[in-house]
C-alpha cells in the first residue's frame, strides 16, 4: 500500500523550483555558486541585464529564502543562502532535457 502524499514536502519543493525557474535566476545562482558574494553591479555587468531587472530577480529570490544579502557601505552583496539549489541546477544540467 502506498503512503499518503506529504503535501507540505511537495509544496516546499515546488516553491523552490518556481522561485528559481527563470533563465536569469539560474544565471544568478550559477554566478553565486562560483563566487562567495557579489554586488548588484557585478551581477548586472556579468549577465548583461539592466540593474532594475537584476534587482527584481535578486529581491524575489531573497524574499523567498534562496539568497541572502549584506550591506557593505553603499553596496549590497548577495550570497547563496539555500546552497542546495546549485545541486538542483547541476542535476537538471546533466539530465539532457530536450528543449522544444
Amino acid at each position: 500500500m502506498q503512503e499518503e502524499l506529504d503535501i507540505e514536502r511537495v509544496e516546499k519543493i515546488a516553491f523552490v523550483l518556481k522561485t528559481v525557474a527563470h533563465p536569469m535566476r539560474v544565471g544568478i545562482i550559477d554566478l553565486l555558486s562560483q563566487n562567495e558574494k557579489m554586488s548588484v553591479n557585478d551581477i548586472t555587468a556579468y549577465l548583461g541585464l539592466e540593474q532594475s531587472l537584476t534587482s527584481h530577480h535578486l529581491a524575489n529570490m531573497k524574499m523567498k529564502g534562496v539568497l541572502g544579502s549584506k550591506r557593505e557601505g553603499k553596496n549590497i552583496f548577495y550570497h547563496l543562502r539555500l546552497k542546495e539549489v546549485t545541486e538542483i541546477v547541476k542535476i537538471l544540467e546533466d539530465a539532457n532535457v530536450p528543449i522544444f
